[in-house]
């Protein structure tokens, strides 16, 4: 089950597709967090999410808000992708401990060894204030990102 609007969001530590360290917490009292799970880097409905961010990255980076994507690959394949789809956001690696900080948002899926699609809109305090979870096969709509983000 995941984390719902309101509770304290968990910290976590993950490498980033340049090995580089990222916590949640280093975002505290600094900048909104769009934490955004994808099942697999390099599948059709994950490119196209992560290409419309891409697209639109000034409204989920920039001096209020960071943008963050995690999935079960390794920082590795995750480099590989960025620089194929020119994805200039943080792609963090929940390879090792396998999926540790997708099951502690709730978006593991145990059965197919994946997030599944899980978006947490985090404010400045740690706080959840928007979320919401899709299926594998199911794309989310930004726009909703976009509005979540004006009303905080």
């Amino acid at each position: 089950m995941a984390i719902e609007v309101g509770d304290e969001a968990p910290d976590f530590e993950l490498k980033d597709n340049h090995g580089r360290t990222v916590r949640l917490a280093d975002f505290r009292g600094e900048k909104n967090v769009v934490l955004l799970f994808y099942p697999f880097a390099f599948t059709g409905v994950c490119t196209g999410e992560l290409c419309a961010l891409r697209d639109e990255l000034p409204r989920f980076e920039n001096d209020d808000t960071q943008l963050l994507a995690v999935s079960n690959d390794s920082i590795h394949t995750l480099r590989v992708f960025a620089e194929q789809e020119g994805l200039e956001y943080p792609l963090l690696s929940d390879f090792w401990p396998h999926g540790d900080t997708s099951r502690a948002y709730g978006v593991f899926d145990e059965d197919k060894g994946c997030a599944v699609r899980g978006t947490f809109i985090i404010d400045k305090a740690g706080t959840v204030r928007w979320s919401v979870v899709n299926g594998l096969p199911d794309a989310r709509d930004l726009n909703d990102y976009i509005k979540a983000l004006e009303a905080l």
